[in-house]
């Protein structure tokens, strides 16, 4: 039997209009939690040594937390409109939009925002979205953004009823910019694009594909952009 490679769209932001959890429930029917969760446990510790290990981190628009739950920072944030986490006594779990839920003013040495601005109406809503990351973070804290990039994943890429918005590597370096960031590190091709995919989910295969950047120019169809907040 065929395992589903898991690098896809995580449960995300909820919209008027649209079940979500039936939404997500059928995308992704043919892999399990637990299948999720040995993926994501490779992929965060990755991201995270490249956002320099930070103590308080932020999961924006968390999903099921398969990020959040896998970094050893010291303080962990999660933040959802919908309720996939269920019980942590380990994180800080705020059920809302990411839009206007209260965050605290230079607190987070590091942000993740994975698989999110693509399902955003509009270029300014996604502008005024970074904006509200730079001011919860501190000065010097990073941002990693991982999402679909249309430019590798175009005939795919709106098979996805909830993706709105066409971003590439280069528009996210540009948001990022705009909103007061600076550009430390871009990964145009870094992970596959979706659950859909035929690789294995073993973690041993996935800690290996993250080793081999060759393999990201032939298989990888997600951008990776880290930014930093410089201050004022």
């Amino acid at each position: 039997m065929s395992h589903r490679f898991a690098y896809d769209e995580r449960p995300r932001h909820e919209a008027a209009g649209i079940d979500y959890e039936r939404l997500y429930e059928f995308r992704f029917r043919h892999v399990t939690q637990r299948e999720r969760n040995g993926v994501w446990h490779e992929i965060a510790r990755t991201v995270y040594d490249w956002l320099g290990r930070p103590q308080r981190v932020l999961d924006a628009a968390a999903g099921h937390g398969e990020f959040i739950d896998a970094v050893p920072a010291r303080e962990k944030w999660a933040i959802d409109a919908v309720d996939f986490l269920g019980p942590r006594d380990d994180v800080h779990k705020v059920i809302g939009d990411i839009r206007d839920v209260a965050l605290p003013e230079r607190h987070f040495d590091a942000i993740f925002v994975s698989n999110f601005l693509e399902h955003l109406a509009h270029a300014d809503e996604i502008g005024a979205l970074l904006q509200r990351f730079r001011a919860a973070s501190v000065f010097g804290g990073r941002i990693a953004v991982l999402g679909p990039n249309f430019r590798y994943c175009a005939r795919t890429y709106f098979d996805c009823a909830d993706h709105k918005v066409a971003l590439t590597h280069l528009s996210v370096e540009e948001h990022l910019y705009a909103a007061g960031y600076q550009i430390e590190r871009v990964i145009p091709r870094f992970l596959p694009y979706s659950f859909r995919g035929v690789l294995p989910t073993a973690p041993a295969l996935v800690r290996a594909y993250l080793k081999f950047a060759p393999a990201w120019q032939v298989l990888g169809r997600q951008y990776l952009v880290i930014g930093v907040n410089p201050g004022r």
